[in-house]
């Protein structure tokens, strides 16, 4: 359950320059797209789960709105930006590089922009002097090229050599990109700073190309990994078809949100199995997968699975007796590989009934998270820049710029991590994947 004292925003103190874009706003007219910052954007979008909190209409939980304010906290002129980009890489990172850099210096007047490289790792006093200009000139056309120019890397870095390094370089808005292992790390160097009595906004542009940041609508560049992800099942289709008893196995991205593999499946309306780490299933029985994809076989004579790399995995420490318990430099748990296993059990199962089998593994993960950003998300991801530069000005800091009931809104960094986004089992998309695939429900 979310409360009001959940969406409070932190901020640095109250707001009292006016803005260089004043003017613009005072220019604007209302319509029933525009959002007033003194307004709010109610948290519930039902009526049952409105009704369900049995409070006045005043006291339901609500998000601030995302967008310029009249008033700012920082004086651009004496202002310092930074721009960090964190763990794996992801379609639409030098979009967001991009529109922060020239919102902050052509909108606001902010003189000095840096860009510290590799991560986090690039305050250390080892690396600082890694740390670039970003100017309009030398950014002016990375949108066109996949990955970061500012490079990234895993890992935590103590928050008080960060906030010693910003308070060294005179910096005063500090924008990372990352997922929930980045934004731990953002409120650190926040609580840092605001220990230390230093005035820094620490904003973040959430990054996940698993989509599984919570109380976001949907994360950029995740239109862009799921259209890349169609053109290998479209592949894998393609390839079933071609020889008897031909089976296409891709393996997409998601450790624990299998939203990728749910809107690739839809969006090529040719995949006959979807595997996601919320859905547990079995290989074995009458009604297991091997079973029913046997059954698929003798009827139709090709089939395609898709797979995201968190399923299964329950499954397969089963089987080996094993866990896999080491981590990476973020924390995350490192995963038993679905794809060679699930094709290698495939392979097994129909070698002990004596059944000729074409089975084709593709597994195009780093294809996916390496190109640029489609037109849609390279829209969103300026947008979202944008209204991070806004924030940031205004003081606000611990905060996330997210979209919610299709609004741009301020989403506090505790709230957006205390619980991952996750498909529904019971929910509205895997009711359509179902469909679509025509599957069992259940595997068991």
């Amino acid at each position: 359950m979310v409360d009001c004292a959940d969406l409070a925003v932190p901020t640095l103190g109250t707001p009292h320059i006016d803005s260089p874009l004043g003017e613009a706003l005072d220019q604007r007219l209302k319509s029933i797209h525009y959002v007033d910052e003194s307004d709010r954007v109610l948290f519930d979008d039902t009526l049952s789960a409105a009704a369900a909190r049995d409070r006045p209409t005043e006291e339901f939980p609500v998000l601030e709105p995302a967008g310029p304010r009249r008033k700012i906290f920082f004086d651009p002129a004496g202002s310092r930006a930074a721009i960090v980009t964190c763990g794996g890489l992801c379609p639409g990172l030098n979009d967001v590089i991009r529109g922060l850099t020239l919102e902050l210096i052509l909108r606001y007047g902010v003189p000095k922009v840096y860009g510290f490289q590799n991560g986090y790792r690039g305050f250390l006093p080892e690396f600082r002097n890694s740390a670039i200009d970003l100017t309009p000139q030398s950014v002016s056309n990375i949108n066109e090229l996949g990955g970061t120019i500012l490079g990234s890397s895993r890992g935590e870095q103590p928050a008080s050599v960060v906030v010693d390094c910003l308070e060294a370089m005179g910096i005063n808005l500090l924008f990372v990109i990352g997922g929930d292992g980045t934004i731990r790390g953002a409120m650190r160097i926040s609580q840092e700073a605001a220990a230390r009595g230093s005035k820094i906004a620490v904003v973040g542009i959430p990054k996940t190309i698993d989509n599984d940041i919570q109380f976001i609508d949907q994360s950029f560049g995740f239109q862009t990994a799921f259209s890349e992800a169609t053109k290998s099942l479209r592949a894998a289709h393609v390839e079933s078809t071609g020889a008897p008893n031909g089976i296409g196995l891709v393996k997409l991205m998601g450790r624990h949100s299998g939203f990728i593999a749910c809107y690739a499946s839809l969006a090529m309306s040719d995949a006959n199995f979807v595997l996601i780490p919320e859905v547990s299933f079995q290989l074995d029985g009458e009604r297991g997968l091997l079973n029913v994809l046997h059954q698929r076989l003798e009827r139709r004579g090709h089939a395609v699975i898709a797979v995201a790399e968190g399923a299964g995995q329950e499954l397969m420490e089963a089987e080996m007796r094993e866990v896999v318990g080491d981590t990476d430099a973020s924390g995350n748990k490192r995963l038993t590989d679905v794809g060679p296993w699930l094709r290698s059990r495939i392979n097994s199962y129909f070698r002990g009934i004596n059944m000729e089998l074409n089975l084709k593994y593709i597994d195009p993960s780093y294809a996916i998270r390496s190109v640029p950003a489609n037109p849609h998300d390279s829209v969103y991801c300026v947008r979202l820049a944008h209204y991070a530069v806004h924030a940031a000005m205004s003081g606000r800091t611990e905060v996330l710029i997210g979209r919610w009931r299709n609004r741009f809104v301020h989403v506090p960094m505790a709230l957006a991590i205390r619980q991952r986004n996750t498909v529904d089992p019971h929910g509205d998309l895997w009711e359509s994947v179902l469909e679509a695939t025509g599957q069992p429900r259940v595997f068991a």
